[in-house]
């Protein structure tokens, strides 16, 4: 977990920004959003996202949230939103969610099956699938993208030696988290917004546009790929400070 200590007047006027990863991913990934967020004087923490399903890693994100208490503006990547929405929800907390090609999950609803219900996804085929021990006796299947499949399907706009990187330091999320369906949606009570990628192949920028209206969030489109928080910092750290701002006191 990363933690911003800035603790200049500035930051303490401000909300925390609580930024959570999704598979294939880690904390790291925000680096780049993280530095701008910080130099605008907001307080960052960067959750470790366990990716081991749904109901864990969302009780996991709200013990974070209860120990940074509030004001918070909550970001979440990719299946980072699937576990933000069932964490987030009811947090007194909580002033705005940050969808960033990410999913707005309904109640009852599963990451994969929102993942598959527009064309355009080719993440799916590019998985290879490791069973492995589950400490308790069982196994469970961890996921993880082709390494040749990497940077076109999941960051196509990342320079090559990052996404080498990226590959080398990618987190595996279980087949169960994909599948496990949402038993809260924190969309329908606090406000927010979502960053639309273009040109996405993980989740396709129709399904995010798709969510995005269904949950009345204020959507931006942006020509990136999945990797958006890695490609175009900028471009994300400029719509938490909006939803910051337009959420304040």
């Amino acid at each position: 977990m990363s933690v911003d200590t800035d603790t200049n007047t500035t930051s303490q006027d401000k909300p925390t920004v609580v930024l959570v990863h999704g598979a294939f991913a880690e904390s790291a990934s925000w680096n780049g959003v993280i530095e701008q967020l910080r130099s605008e004087g907001y307080p960052v923490i960067a959750a470790a996202n366990p990716l081991r399903g749904l109901r864990e890693d969302a009780s996991q994100l709200r013990g974070l949230l209860d120990q940074v208490g509030g004001p918070m503006v909550v970001v979440g990547h990719s299946y980072g939103g699937s576990v933000m929405s069932v964490a987030a929800d009811g947090h007194p907390g909580v002033r705005a969610l940050v969808y960033v090609a990410s999913f707005l999950l309904e109640e009852g609803e599963s990451t994969g099956e929102l993942a598959g219900k527009f064309p355009g996804n080719e993440l799916g085929s590019a998985l290879d699938s490791v069973p492995v021990d589950d400490g308790n006796g069982g196994t469970v299947t961890d996921l993880y993208i082709q390494t040749d499949k990497f940077r076109p399907v999941f960051a196509a706009d990342v320079p090559p030696e990052v996404a080498e990187l990226m590959v080398a330091t990618q987190r595996p999320i279980t087949s169960k988290a994909l599948e496990e369906k949402a038993t809260a949606a924190a969309w329908r009570s606090i406000p927010s917004w979502t960053l639309v990628t273009r040109r996405d192949l993980a989740v396709p920028a129709e399904a995010q546009t798709f969510m995005a209206q269904r949950a009345h969030s204020t959507a931006v489109e942006v020509d990136a790929s999945h990797a958006v928080a890695v490609s175009r910092p900028g471009a994300v750290a400029g719509l938490i400070v909006e939803a910051a701002r337009a959420t304040a006191g």
